[in-house]
């Protein structure tokens, strides 16, 4: 019987299948839209064929993958553990919740399911760029148990995206306060400008905060805050109309840098 594994994962909303050797290195894909199983090593022909049996309907073609780009090889380099391309938008949310889904009945909802619609929604408007030539990742996992929401690459440069649930609520900026509501006012800018030199150091870029209010009442800026710009979820789609710093291929090889987790294992 194959030693080789079947690893599902999604890119741009389409399921691929990958091949792995025991020791977690992909060997091939079988890409079901295109109906193509890919080989990366041809001498695991058969065995690719085997292991993805159950798995594959109708003809396919197999053989090496079509031009392949840098990025491309990057990323079939990586064991599947440590990409972090199929994140979903709170990843690490969902998997906080599956594991702790917390008091049936409470009188308070759970703030990190408020949290996880926050992040949901700032994710669906990123995604919807990537036809536009922006690249992003979500739920980048930190060093010491933090992470940065939604890491956007694209023309404009290297953003690190914090949303936050405003549902409803007056919502002040005053650096590095914020101020949601009647609640507690938090150094939340002193954070995502930590998280964006943290981002910066793993990739050797530069990366620029960003703080993204989801369904705000109304948002009170006195004076707009040092390096970090402040949005409200629907400005997404202007916010990324800036262009002219990086080209598709510097784009592309960002993003391959960046979706290797252990790149980030050194984010200070």
């Amino acid at each position: 019987m194959s030693e080789l594994r079947v690893v599902p994962a999604w890119r741009h909303g389409q399921e691929r299948l990958y091949v792995c050797l025991p020791d977690g290195r992909n060997i091939a894909w079988y890409d079901r839209e295109a109906a193509r199983v890919n080989l990366l090593v041809r001498d695991h022909r058969e065995e690719v064929l085997e292991a993805l049996g159950p798995f594959v309907t109708g003809a396919v073609t197999v053989g090496p993958p079509p031009v392949p780009t840098p990025a491309d090889l990057a990323r079939l380099a990586l064991h599947p553990d440590d990409d972090l391309a199929p994140n979903r938008p709170g990843e690490a949310l969902l998997v906080a919740l599956d594991r702790d889904p917390g008091p049936a009945h409470r009188l308070r909802a759970d703030p990190r399911r408020r949290a996880l619609t926050a992040e949901r929604t700032v994710g669906e408007a990123l995604d919807l760029l990537d036809g536009a030539g922006w690249r992003v990742l979500h739920s980048v996992p930190l060093p010491g148990g933090d992470r940065v929401h939604h890491l956007l690459i694209g023309p404009g440069g290297l953003f690190t995206l914090h949303s936050l649930y405003a549902r409803r609520q007056k919502v002040t900026v005053a650096d590095p306060l914020v101020t949601l509501g009647r609640r507690t006012t938090e150094p939340l800018l002193r954070r995502l400008r930590a998280d964006a030199g943290r981002a910066a150091h793993a990739l050797t870029a530069e990366v620029r905060p960003v703080l993204v209010l989801v369904d705000p009442a109304e948002v009170a800026v006195p004076t707009p805050p040092r390096e970090v710009r402040v949005l409200r979820e629907s400005e997404i789609a202007g916010f990324v109309r800036t262009g002219g710093l990086l080209k598709p291929a510097d784009v592309e090889a960002l993003f391959a840098l960046a979706r290797d987790r252990t790149v980030w294992t050194a984010a200070l």
